[in-house]
């Protein structure tokens, strides 16, 4: 008693079940953590979303933006001059890329189409051009990009994700980044010990890299991806590509950071060399009927990774009423609903991106909600 006056009964805590909703942001996180979310979390790429009404009405409803714009680590050749021209031929516009080394030339040809480019013409196209191109991979020089990284991750605030990047993995640069498949099986054939040099000096960069983004501020890194058995084939992938896995790994999980990978093809051939590997999520895992395994299998195969899928593309040229029944059937096949995300990652027609998305949006909001779960 004060003052002549008695005091109330105590306030009681609000119950455990009232929480205050997670951002977009937190949900993501949590998600690949593990953790339960309050819902299960929305993405789609900053490109694949243009800015206008439709899309601000779906971060209102708890879309997450993937930035993948903003390195963490800036790699340069400082001694390698790049020129760079377009020009057009019968309506069709194509860009050269020149680099310049002081022991040859290289050039690459691409034909740029919406939010992607085709390849023409590979950097690499003749034996004379391994010795150049060993150079450009030798002279790769890397350095931190932190304050930029900070800076465009704070203008996004808790409506965006900013993913790091590690790269391809040594030997699919090589395969497809630099040779294509038809190039690189004849040169692994003819010349597989000038390959190596190429991958071997790749493998030197990288290991430079790894700490770099364990100090950075990103909290999840890709590395490498598209994948596909029938062209990496489980032997090269077991490898070649799996022990970078863990190398990196073993950097990142110092500091507290997750990896993932985009394999977005068909797993089935490796699925129990992704279940063994250093990967904390699978990113980009599509669902059938766009591939060999669907998210029920995915799940049984991966019960301690996160899936990160992207919403299974064709189903994109269906009604809303079988978009809406396709993402019901998702968060069945995901049930209980942790560890999973539904992300989109490769282009939508643009008359039909603004309807699916938000029909996606409509089913995850009123049922997808996680029990027992929210934000603090």
């Amino acid at each position: 008693m004060e003052d002549g006056k008695e005091e109330g009964p105590p306030v009681s805590p609000p119950p455990p079940s009232v929480r205050r909703e997670m951002t977009p942001r937190q949900r993501v996180l949590a998600a690949l953590r593990g953790e339960m979310a309050d819902k299960v979390p929305f993405t789609a790429y900053e490109c694949m979303i243009p800015q206008c009404t439709a899309e601000r009405r779906l971060r209102n409803e708890g879309l997450c933006i993937v930035a993948r714009t903003v390195p963490v680590v800036r790699t340069t050749t400082p001694n390698v001059r790049t020129e760079t021209y377009t020009y057009e031929e019968k309506g069709v516009s194509y860009r050269r890329t020149i680099h310049r080394t002081p022991v040859g030339d290289l050039s690459t040809l691409a034909r740029p189409v919406g939010f992607t480019s085709w390849h023409v013409e590979r950097i690499f196209r003749k034996p004379e051009d391994y010795k150049p191109l060993l150079f450009m991979i030798r002279d790769r020089q890397c350095c931190p990009n932190y304050e930029e990284f900070l800076r465009a991750e704070a203008d996004y605030g808790e409506d965006g994700f900013f993913r790091g990047g590690v790269g391809a993995t040594p030997l699919h640069e090589i395969m497809i980044g630099m040779m294509g498949v038809q190039k690189f099986a004849e040169e692994w054939v003819d010349r597989r010990d000038e390959v190596m040099k190429l991958y071997d000096a790749l493998v030197a960069h990288l290991r430079r890299v790894y700490p770099l983004l364990a100090d950075s501020p990103a909290l999840a890194f890709n590395f490498g991806g598209n994948e596909t058995g029938d062209v990496m084939g489980r032997e090269r992938f077991a490898r070649y590509v799996m022990p970078h896995y863990a190398e990196c790994a073993e950097y990142l999980r110092k500091r507290g950071k997750l990896l993932g990978s985009h394999l977005d093809g068909n797993n089935r051939v490796w699925a129990d060399l992704v279940a063994a590997s250093a990967l904390d999520y699978i990113e980009a895992f599509t669902p059938a009927p766009d591939t060999d395994m669907s998210l029920a299998d995915a799940r049984r195969a991966w019960p301690d990774k996160a899936l990160w899928i992207n919403f299974p593309s064709s189903v994109h040229l269906s009604s809303i009423e079988t978009i809406e029944a396709t993402t019901r059937r998702l968060l069945r096949e995901a049930a209980p609903g942790d560890r999973f995300l539904v992300g989109i990652t490769e282009d939508v027609p643009e008359e039909r991106w603004r309807g699916n998305f938000l029909a996606i949006s409509r089913v995850l909001n009123s049922e997808g909600r996680l029990p027992g779960a929210g934000g603090s």
